[in-house]
């Protein structure tokens, strides 16, 4: 099966980037995201024998701690640091004089474009393993960070926001892994829409006037491509 050769110069993505008001700002780039599930196995036992035992929880706080006790950076030109959350820690243990046989904790990390997922992977374990304990983690990659450096695509579409609203746009990487990471490796790609307060809300919605000047500036930067 042959593999399709997409590419393009410049494309702009209508993700909701503004914050409070059209115009604000263009995404230029996006950290990468990772949820990992850190996993011990222990020896279940009565709590009155411990020693007849191997109590997981304690490890795992351990490993929790050395994950998160230290920055992953202090962040780049155009990024933020990196960060690692934990987001759940899971025993299902209801008796209160059992000892479990297994603990596992959920985090995500947000990381900028000093990592890719070979990368943040590595520097996990690296940050585990000097303990010594058996655990095992897995991870799902949800896309890595990407940036476009600021050129004529950011100018030009800058230039288009400011006319169209009267706001001059912030380039930023801020907010979450979004639909840009598909295509970011066949070209140029900023993204830039709706006002994104009310997104994913029961309430969510947009101003008329904000769609009239999203279709007007949309409109402009095509112009602006193609002619």
């Amino acid at each position: 099966m042959e593999e399709n050769n997409i590419s393009f110069d410049d494309c702009i993505v209508g993700e909701p980037t503004n914050p409070n008001t059209l115009g604000e700002m263009i995404k230029i780039g996006r950290r990468g995201s990772v949820n990992g599930v850190l996993t011990v196995e222990g020896v279940q036992g009565h709590v009155a024998y411990p020693h007849l035992a191997d109590n997981p929880i304690p490890k795992l706080i351990k490993l929790i701690d050395n994950l998160i006790n230290k920055n992953l950076d202090e962040g780049t030109d155009h990024f933020q640091p990196s960060n690692i959350e934990i987001t759940s820690i899971d025993i299902g243990n209801k008796a209160t004089n059992v000892i479990p046989r297994k603990a596992s904790a959920n985090f995500n990390v947000r990381y900028n474009d000093l990592f890719d997922s070979q990368k943040i992977e590595e520097e996990i374990h690296n940050r585990l393993k000097n303990l010594n304990y058996d655990y095992s983690i897995k991870f799902e990659h949800s896309g890595d960070a990407f940036l476009t450096q600021p050129g004529k695509l950011t100018q030009d579409l800058a230039t288009i926001i400011e006319a169209q609203t009267g706001n001059k746009p912030e380039l930023s990487t801020s907010g979450g892994t979004s639909d840009a990471r598909f295509v970011k490796n066949y070209g140029n790609v900023v993204e830039f829409g709706l006002i994104g307060a009310t997104m994913h809300k029961i309430d969510e919605s947009s101003s008329i006037e904000d769609i009239t000047n999203l279709k007007e500036i949309y409109y402009q930067a095509l112009k602006k491509y193609f002619f």
